[in-house]
């Protein structure tokens, strides 16, 4: 298994850094705190806690709230909307393996019938 990457030394270069409130979250993608909940009810994001309690929101995060919120406005319900959004992310993230298993000449194993 490859070592992990390392953490960037600077919290702003992390797109997993939790760097927003919420207030500043929804201002930022134009909608209401009240989505961000619901998106979290959904299962869709889950931001971090600050010491105090407060949800963080990470522009990782963001980047997927705004892709529901993309799909929430064209007329999808949330629920599917938050669905479709799971399953792009995965599908992104499997092709992301399948290329770098081809880029390294690694190939699955052939299975017999």
């Amino acid at each position: 298994m490859p070592p992990a990457s390392p953490r960037p030394v600077n919290p702003l270069d992390d797109d997993d850094y939790p760097a927003y409130t919420i207030g500043r979250a929804a201002e930022m993608l134009g909608t209401t705190p009240a989505f961000l909940r619901a998106l979290g009810e959904h299962r869709l994001i889950a931001p971090l806690r600050s010491e105090g309690g407060h949800r963080r929101y990470s522009r990782y995060q963001l980047r997927i709230a705004a892709r529901a919120r993309e799909l929430v406005d064209a007329g999808t319900p949330i629920e599917a909307a938050c669905r479709i959004v799971i399953l792009e992310d995965q599908l992104e993230e499997a092709q992301r393996i399948n290329q770098e298993l081809r880029a390294h000449g690694t190939s699955q194993p052939k299975t017999s019938a």
